[in-house]
């Protein structure tokens, strides 16, 4: 069929599903066939897909971006030390992406994610999480008992994580969407947090007093049991409210090829 108007269905037999909110009737300007014809025409069984949705430039910016939080996140820190623990997660996850972009590229989406979740990271070092302007503004203007941004942290701790699981999971394994899925992306979650509050823990019987910017219990002895919780309601909600859209970021990622 030809026309910027044709309708069709999604064929069976491609190895990626379709988005979420694929429409038949819309499908075609998603398409060119060899001649340069805009609309949708298969041409000896090839399919090329416009990937203007997926930029290469989006990562680059996003470094840069984190480049500069980190550096401002220096300059005037609280402490050293507690700025050093509390973006050590990013130095070491930054470098690791970087290297694996020539071999597992992954969706803006996620590249996107990462760095707002750098960015809290690097905020908590250079105010630490018990000082942090805003949520002090906040615990004050509602009249809280602590500061809550150490919440919101372990909330992208769990959100921000699941999205990653999940996309490595689906690319790299035969594991198809569903429970399984969902159940070792909650683990792989779960996992990252227990090991962090492990960290906090070795962090503070070695130190001693020395880490207390770091833990930002505030006082709440029940402090890692709120933390891993948060983890928990931030992968929970990734995965009830939002793989819809990581499935359509990652169908314009890895474009569909027709079979001969």
């Amino acid at each position: 069929m030809r026309g910027r108007n044709a309708v069709w269905d999604w064929p069976k037999h491609w190895s990626v599903v379709p988005p979420a909110d694929f429409d038949a009737a819309v499908a075609a300007s998603y398409f060119v066939d060899r001649t340069g014809d805009s609309g949708c025409h298969m041409v000896a069984g090839k399919i090329l897909y416009h990937r203007h949705m997926q930029s290469d430039s989006t990562p680059r910016l996003l470094l840069a971006a984190v480049a500069a939080v980190l550096l401002w996140s220096a300059i005037g820190c609280h402490d050293a030390f507690t700025w050093f623990l509390e973006v050590a997660p990013a130095l070491i996850g930054v470098p690791l992406l970087i290297w694996l972009y020539p071999r597992l590229r992954f969706t803006n989406l996620v590249y996107a994610l990462i760095a707002v979740h750098a960015a809290i990271l690097m905020i908590g070092g250079h105010y630490t999480y018990s000082l942090m302007p805003v949520f002090q503004w906040i615990k004050e203007w509602l009249h809280l008992d602590r500061n809550y941004y150490d919440r919101l942290g372990h909330f992208a701790q769990g959100f921000v994580p699941a999205f990653i699981a999940r996309e490595v999971l689906l690319r790299t394994t035969r594991l198809e969407r569903g429970k399984m899925l969902a159940y070792l992306v909650f683990s792989c979650c779960m996992a990252i947090s227990a090991m962090y509050e492990l960290f906090e823990f070795a962090v503070a019987r070695a130190t001693g007093a020395s880490a207390d910017a770091f833990l930002g219990t505030q006082g709440d002895v029940w402090d890692t049991q709120w933390d891993m919780t948060w983890c928990l309601i931030g992968a929970t909600c990734m995965l009830l409210f939002f793989t819809g859209i990581h499935d359509r970021a990652m169908a314009r990622l890895n474009p569909p090829a027709a079979r001969p």
